[in-house]
């Protein structure tokens, strides 16, 4: 997977790219990543990329440098790709629609807002997909594409140590869209409290019937 992420703040992706889960993943080949900073798409004095909105308060990301630097990365990269725009107003992000984009989305360009939104003519002509995280809005869209590429990722083949970890999460097919039941490790007793009886009892027909009946 290859993601091309447009954004004011390249530099507050570079701990968590490089950590983890995303960190194995690019060691593996399996992900690839390039920042692009909308500033130096900017034709202004200080590389401003923002304007004030007709009728509102709030600075509206300029469709000038967002269209200069969507067409460099189509023009770098010889084709077209899907575009997405991480947007607090749009369909909220689950793990049926992650498990979609996982499987359509092999390349794609990530556009982070900031301040209040993106000119909505950028969205009519190049958007593919808007996404968004949940129903609150952040400052700016960089913490949310963070979240939706990990998510991404976990279904990539390889970057998990155990891929069949994948069976039964939280929200999977298997575990008919629930959470899931509680976890126990060692020690077998903690603080007076113990790992139920039947998770150590090697039967497992019963755990598996105790992990249906614990689904929350």
């Amino acid at each position: 997977m290859k993601v091309h992420i447009i954004t004011i703040f390249p530099e507050s992706f570079t701990s968590y790219l490089e950590s983890s889960i995303i960190w194995k993943a690019k060691k593996k080949w399996l992900f690839k990543v390039e920042l692009y900073k909308l500033n130096d798409f900017s034709d202004k004095n200080f590389k401003h990329v923002d304007d004030k909105a007709f009728w509102t308060h709030g600075q509206v990301i300029s469709p000038e440098p967002l269209s200069k630097a969507i067409n460099y990365i189509f023009k770098k990269i010889w084709k077209k790709v899907p575009i997405v725009y991480m947007s607090p107003s749009w369909e909220l992000l689950n793990q049926e629609k992650v498990e979609e984009f996982s499987k359509n989305l092999d390349e794609f360009i990530i556009i982070c807002g900031h301040y209040e939104w993106i000119d909505q003519r950028i969205i009519d002509l190049y958007v593919d997909y808007e996404v968004s995280i949940w129903e609150y809005i952040l400052t700016s869209w960089e913490l949310s594409s963070l979240v939706l590429i990990d998510s991404m990722l976990r279904f990539i083949p390889w970057v998990l140590w155990n891929s069949l970890s994948l069976d039964e999460e939280s929200f999977s097919k298997k575990l008919f869209g629930k959470k899931e039941y509680p976890h126990y490790t060692r020690p077998r007793n903690f603080e007076g409290l113990e790992v139920p009886e039947i998770l150590v009892s090697w039967n497992h027909n019963e755990i598996e019937k105790w992990k249906k009946e614990n689904l929350k």
